[in-house]
């Protein structure tokens, strides 16, 4: 049987990841600068997390629904301290998608309505309820999800001052747009938007499923606003590579049977994957890292002439080509082994592991050094 062929695949099979690194099948060392797509939020392989797994596994392995699990309160009290929404509650799934899909959901019942306003550029997922809400036509093309969903410039209060009313169940907007190029809403557009949520009786949704869990230097992107969402989705980074995502949800959202669900979320493995990773952020003080280092890498990319539009907020940063430059990530991954991501041809992102050290920071620059160098030549 053959595989189904959607994803674009560069011809490297890694078979071996400590830290920042990976190894190929030839015994190739590569510098992991994108940590497919922020998951690895504290390295690969991190022994603390190989640890905690492998102790779980040993005991009763994934299994998952409909049984008490302990784990699951240790892991959303742990999330609460952490990230400092201790009063909220959280609902384990599998994936940002899901996530997504299941704080609309949220919103809708609560509110009542269907109406959702979302932002241009915009990407939350892949099922139907996040791809409606995705600003992306080579995505949204092939669905039909019979969502209405409106989408609106980010940071245009004027827009969002008529767009936001009774009829609008909730607004969805990332903490940082990521396959949006990394794209930032304001300080003051969030709180704009949480006071016309306020006012409209709809539900602010921060999708944090790419900027949150310490990416930002900041455990959500959303808090150098100091506002609450409603809603918070998260993802990605928060299981170091096993499948977890979780929505945190305001107290005043009242549960009742039946309301979601789900058949793998918040199984064994996934809570104790979820814990290792705050213990280690907590332990490494990685979000502190987090800051400190992309402080330091956008200081010195914005010295690079060549590179346009450098921006960047703790360990999520981007940057633009000019037109001879559009070949850059690839020479960054053949010639000096070094992955990065992209949104779109023109936009390079970087999503290391929050854990980067400044020395692994330095051998990226002085290889990009370089490759600028030979591309004028």
């Amino acid at each position: 049987m053959n595989l189904y062929n959607v994803y674009p695949l560069f011809d490297i099979t890694p078979i071996k990841g400590e830290g920042s690194y990976l190894w190929d099948a030839e015994g190739q060392k590569y510098l992991d600068l994108y940590g497919g797509h922020a998951v690895i939020s504290i390295g690969h392989t991190h022994p603390h997390y190989v640890k905690r797994i492998t102790e779980q596994l040993n005991k009763i392995g994934f299994y998952s629904n409909s049984i008490k699990n302990p784990i699951q309160s240790e892991l959303s009290d742990k999330l609460g301290a952490i990230s400092g929404y201790m009063d909220y509650q959280l609902f384990l799934c599998n994936s940002g998608a899901e996530a997504n899909e299941n704080a609309l959901k949220l919103a809708s019942f609560a509110s009542g309505r269907k109406k959702v306003i979302a932002f241009n550029k915009s990407f939350h997922g892949r099922t139907s309820g996040a791809v409606a809400a995705t600003d992306n036509p080579k995505i949204v093309s092939s669905f039909n999800t019979g969502h209405e969903v409106e989408f609106i410039p980010l940071n245009d209060k004027e827009a969002a001052d008529k767009a936001i009313n009774e009829e609008v169940a909730a607004v969805i907007i990332e903490g940082i747009q990521g396959v949006g190029g990394i794209q930032f809403p304001e300080n003051d557009f969030l709180a704009f938007l949480r006071k016309k949520c306020d006012a409209a009786g709809s539900y602010l949704i921060l999708d944090e499923v790419q900027s949150g869990y310490g990416r930002s230097g900041y455990f959500f992107a959303h808090q150098s606003a100091e506002i609450k969402p409603d809603l918070i989705t998260t993802a990605k980074g928060m299981g170091n590579g096993f499948p977890i995502g979780g929505v945190l949800i305001h107290p005043k959202i009242k549960p009742w049977a039946g309301q979601l669900g789900t058949t793998f979320g918040g199984n064994y493995l996934a809570c104790v994957a979820g814990l290792a990773v705050l213990e280690v952020i907590e332990e490494e003080r990685l979000i502190q890292n987090a800051e400190k280092l992309g402080k330091y890498l956008l200081q010195e990319l914005k010295s690079f002439s060549s590179l346009e539009n450098v921006r960047g907020r703790g360990l999520m940063i981007g940057f633009n080509l000019p037109e001879n430059l559009l070949g850059l990530r690839n020479d960054l991954l053949y010639k000096y082994k070094i992955f990065t991501g992209a949104a779109g041809k023109e936009v390079i992102r970087l999503l290391p592991s929050l854990g980067l050290k400044k020395k692994e920071a330095d051998e990226f620059l002085e290889a990009l050094s370089d490759a600028l160098k030979n591309s004028k030549q």
